[in-house]
């Protein structure tokens, strides 16, 4: 028995400081995991954790000191930046209680949960599902994922996203509304979590438009920084 067509290749993210891989397997994201996002979005308070998912092969993966491209989608006039920490789980489980959770975590990385948000809302007003919006190529630019033992305070570090520079979002890590452990915690009790699953925890406010030839610059403390030109 053999395959019909030559498989494609997995998906992998460059790891800091190695010639190292880490092969991607799913890709989760948590929506409105900022207060003031979720105010920016219409919504306030802290709601129950709610999941959408991306498929592996639409990452950009960007080595340390280069810059990605990433091509203006179509069917979009209203392209979002939406910079986020990145979670990489290198151990798999079930319900998995949010004590134990950070044993699951292989690093951290930067990434840009990219949106097409004029699509999003026209999917939510028609009470459709929204993936159009979301689950697109090339809409999870990424950078090297820091394994965990080298990542330092990254639950409690600046996260910042320019955009030709000019900052658009500016917040802290632990303002997430569930934090690290407790999306794990949620995501497992409803999907087995595997390694090679990346989580994007969430986008703090000042989301926004972004055109070809911007060049967006994105920052968390301690981990490698993550640019990316938008080309047409």
């Amino acid at each position: 028995m053999s395959d019909v067509f030559a498989a494609p290749a997995i998906p992998r993210v460059p790891v800091a400081g190695s010639s190292d891989t880490f092969p991607v397997h799913r890709i989760y994201c948590v929506g409105r995991n900022y207060v003031e996002h979720a105010i920016e979005m219409g919504h306030t308070g802290r709601e129950a954790p709610f999941f959408f998912l991306k498929p592996a092969d639409v990452i950009v993966p960007v080595d340390a000191g280069t810059t990605g491209q990433m091509h203006y989608p179509g069917l979009t006039a209203n392209l979002h930046h939406e910079m986020e920490l990145v979670v990489a789980i290198g151990k798999g489980g079930r319900n998995i209680p949010a004590a134990q959770a950070l044993d699951h975590v292989w690093g951290y990385a930067a990434g840009l949960d990219m949106t097409r948000r004029d699509l999003q809302n026209d999917m939510k007003k028609q009470g459709r599902p929204w993936c159009i919006g979301k689950a697109f190529e090339e809409s999870a630019p990424i950078g090297p994922i820091v394994p965990a033992a080298q990542a330092g305070s990254v639950l409690d570090a600046g996260i910042e996203l320019r955009v030709n520079g000019e900052v658009r979002q500016s917040s802290r890590t632990s303002k997430l509304i569930w934090s690290v452990a407790e999306v794990i915690e949620h995501l497992s009790a409803a999907w087995t979590l595997a390694p090679g699953d990346l989580i994007f925890t969430g986008t703090p406010e000042g989301v926004g438009p972004v055109a070809v030839g911007d060049l967006l610059v994105g920052r968390i403390d301690g981990l490698p920084e993550l640019q990316v030109r938008m080309v047409g």
